[in-house]
């Protein structure tokens, strides 16, 4: 039994999503050293968004690219896509989102008709301005597309929040379904609009009622991806139980690890305050549920009925590059 869950692991760390997150670690090496200031460090990567202080509250900024094949195949959901995800990492900051602008480029008019539709249907779902951008259409385009959105947060939740000690809990919305064959959990179809901002609604006001610390958007990367980079900026470890996640009845735990939830959320937070958290998610109709906790080990470690395994450890093996020691909580 055992070897099945070390075989889980190493089948998650070897996905395609994750060896792109990998791959990030370039990028981050052009970065220059933090400097000890916490506004300094929310403006660089890590989060979900950078965060610039404005005054008492936070401006927030953020962008999604969508993979070439994505927006070939499915259009209209590539657009959609675009932005849910944008809004999906606003919210994880404790924020609230307020515009997008777009670039896309396309080879078929038809085809990126259906993108801009997309985006202007999420954008009216989620409330949001859709107030420009940019468009090329030609032969010989590739199908390509890139979002950006801009939001405000007054109380930040951050992976610089993340301390030993905290509590690791999911927040996933599970009504939905597959789309198709694919990774990704949609619970937004047939959904009103005013019903999706009011489920988004709950992580900033728990943020501003000082019940959360930090929160991470679960990513293409999966659960256990997604974990590592919340925990990666602060050199923090997490153990996890895999028998506690909320899941649909009939999902594959392979699959549901590897998901792309539309409404999926890590948070770390006091175990004071778990109980009060879960009711302001259930009354939404969301699950949330304590999944692990936090140590300082720089190490994921998993449990499944009564056996553990290791499935990384930050210090040997970095995952995004993107590592602020701060130690200040």
């Amino acid at each position: 039994m055992a070897d099945s869950l070390q075989a889980l692991l190493v089948e998650l760390q070897n996905t395609p999503a994750m060896q792109a997150k990998r791959t990030i670690q370039g990028p981050a090496r052009t970065f220059a050293s933090p400097t000890p200031d916490r506004d300094a460090l929310y403006a660089l990567p890590g989060d979900d968004t950078a965060a610039l202080r404005c005054g008492d509250q936070y401006q927030l900024l953020a962008i999604e690219g969508m993979l070439p094949a994505f927006v070939e195949q499915a259009p209209w959901f590539a657009g959609w896509s675009a932005v849910m995800a944008n809004v999906s990492d606003i919210t994880a900051m404790g924020g609230r989102a307020t515009a997008v602008v777009n670039a896309y480029w396309h080879h078929d008019s038809d085809a990126a008709e259906q993108v801009l539709l997309g985006m202007r249907a999420a954008c009216e779902a989620y409330g949001l301005l859709m107030v420009g951008g940019h468009t090329s259409q030609a032969a010989g385009n590739p199908a390509a597309l890139a979002v950006a959105i801009s939001g405000w947060a007054r109380s930040l939740l951050s992976t610089l929040h993340v301390a030993p000690g905290q509590t690791l809990a999911m927040a996933v919305n599970l009504d939905g379904q597959w789309h198709a064959d694919a990774p990704y959990w949609k619970a937004f179809e047939g959904v009103p609009g005013e019903r999706l901002r009011s489920q988004l609604e709950v992580i900033p006001r728990l943020a501003e009622a000082g019940l959360l610390r930090a929160a991470k958007d679960i990513s293409n990367a999966g659960l256990l991806g997604t974990l590592l980079m919340l925990l990666e900026p602060t050199g923090c470890g997490a153990d996890v139980d895999l028998d506690a996640l909320p899941r649909p009845a009939d999902g594959d735990l392979s699959r549901w690890l590897q998901a792309f939830p539309s409404y999926g959320f890590l948070l770390t937070l006091a175990d004071a305050d778990m109980a009060t958290v879960q009711a302001a998610f259930a009354i939404e109709g969301l699950h949330c549920a304590c999944i692990g906790r936090i140590d300082h080990s720089a190490r994921v470690q998993v449990r499944q009925a009564g056996r553990h395994a290791p499935f990384w450890d930050l210090e040997q093996n970095p995952f995004t590059g993107f590592t602020y020691p701060l130690q200040e909580h």
